[in-house]
């Protein structure tokens, strides 16, 4: 694995062994910033990173100039890891070991961007948009990304904006969406 922009473009990392994270392909992760690069400007973002696995996407969100990163990750080995390449880099990540969903039930704090990367057979997978919503954790203009498989489909959901499909890895991409702007999009 490695990360493919910013000031650490090309850092190569081997993510801890039987880890139980399933890392995003540096394709798809391509794609995903080359989106992002055109929409944002990094410095300016605080990032959350639910279901950090390895820190593969935090560590792209740092290497571009985000200095706001906070990743949630439940396994042991992973927190560590990713705390070993955050200190090496000299990387902003704040890492929380503890269970995603408990977190975004106790935190007060609102993100910008929201990166979502759960197990795919997870079964409360299809929840994380509406408690992302339910718990105000974006701020007013702020997006959520979610990285899943096509056994998905969140087209119908509310706060659904677009997608991005890189072989069998799809993102979705969510947002506030107040009254005003659906009837303007009707119009």
């Amino acid at each position: 694995m490695r990360i493919i922009g910013g000031i650490h473009k090309g850092f190569r990392f081997v993510p801890p062994k039987k880890t139980p994270a399933r890392p995003t392909t540096d394709i798809a992760k391509e794609g995903l910033f080359n989106v992002l690069n055109n929409r944002y400007y990094f410095d300016d973002l605080k990032v959350l990173d639910l279901f950090g696995g390895t820190g593969n996407i935090s560590y792209e969100f740092a290497s571009r100039g985000c200095e706001d990163i906070t990743s949630v990750e439940l396994d042991r080995k992973n927190v560590e890891f990713i705390k070993q390449i955050a200190q090496k880099l000299e990387m902003p990540i704040h890492v929380i070991r503890g269970d995603v969903f408990k977190f975004m039930e106790k935190t007060t704090a609102q993100f910008d961007l929201i990166f979502a990367g759960p197990p795919y057979p997870l079964k409360t997978l299809a929840t994380i948009p509406d408690k992302v919503f339910e718990h105000q954790l974006l701020k007013e203009d702020g997006i959520l990304i979610m990285e899943h498989n096509p056994n998905h489909n969140f087209e119908d959901h509310p706060k659904y904006v677009e997608h991005r499909k890189y072989g069998t890895t799809i993102f979705c991409f969510f947002q506030n969406k107040s009254d005003e702007n659906e009837v303007k999009e009707e119009e």
